[in-house]
This record gives structure tokens, sequence and C-alpha cells, in this order.
């Protein structure tokens, strides 16, 4: 039975020494921009009062009304004001009518920069309202920005 364990040990050493070792990504951003102030142990308000802020103008946008088809685009304005870069991971939205761009590189502190959003209102009518998910490095995670607008039907006004 002992010559079976010394096999299974061997295969499963034998094994474990075959797998490759992952390809570095020279494009990805240094993880020393990033620093996590919660912890098992709690939060450090050290490392936290020191977290990238994203500070908006604005968080909603009404574009009024709109005509079935027509692309509308907001640009959310904001500024770094922590003590560190401001990076953004993604910004997704929560339909595919909307669309958000933003800057891939870090926004340094005292800096602005801005999130673009582009609704498309094809095959949607009503009064419609979306939001924006932006995840990053703050002291939150993720942020925030809505639009909406109310949109008229091919052939179709408010008044019929």
């Amino acid at each position: 039975m002992r010559p079976h364990l010394f096999l299974l040990l061997f295969i499963i050493l034998a094994s474990c020494a075959q797998q490759q070792k992952p390809q570095e990504n020279k494009k990805l951003l240094p993880t020393s921009l990033v620093s996590i102030p919660a912890s098992a142990n709690g939060v450090d308000s050290t490392v936290a009062s020191t977290k990238p802020t994203m500070d908006f103008i604005d968080t909603m946008h009404d574009f009024g009304t709109l005509h079935e088809g027509e692309i509308a685009e907001h640009s959310f304005e904001f500024t770094n004001n922590g003590k560190t870069p401001l990076i953004i991971s993604s910004a997704s939205a929560s339909c595919g009518c909307t669309v958000a761009d933003y800057d891939r590189n870090p926004i340094l502190p005292g800096k602005k920069s801005s999130i673009k959003v582009r609704y498309n209102s094809a095959n949607r009518t009503g009064h419609q309202e979306k939001y924006i998910t932006i995840t990053t490095n703050t002291n939150r995670g993720t942020e925030m920005v809505y639009i909406k607008t109310d949109i008229i039907g091919k052939n179709k006004s408010f008044n019929n």
C-alpha cells in the first residue's frame, strides 16, 4: 500500500512542476498605484486618506426630449482631488444602448478628466433612465453617473 502512496505523491509533484508560469503583461499598470485600506484588521485611515477621489461636477444628465433613433452624448467631468493617481478600470452601462468611454491612463492628483457617455435611442420610446457603473481605486471602489431622456417614437408626439 505504501508504494501506491509514494506513486500518487510522485504524480502530484510531477504535474505541479509542469505547470507553466503566467506570462507578465507589460501593458498592466504597476500594483504600486493601488492600495487597499480595508483588511481583516479594519480600515487603515492613513491609507484611506491618501486614496484618489472622483469628484464630479454633476452625476445626472437629462437629454430632454429625443426622437427615436437619435444619438446623444454627454461628458461627465470630474477632478481627482485625492493624493494618489486615480485609476478607472472599467465603465459599464446598465443597457446596451449606452456606451461609456474613459481615460485609460492614471489621472494624477489635481487633474481633471471625463467619462463620455453615448446614448442610442434606436428602438426605444417613452421615459428612459440609464446608469453607468465606474470601477475605480477610490475609497468607494465604484462611482455612478446617470442619464435620462424622454423619447418620441417615430411618427408620434407626446400630444397624441
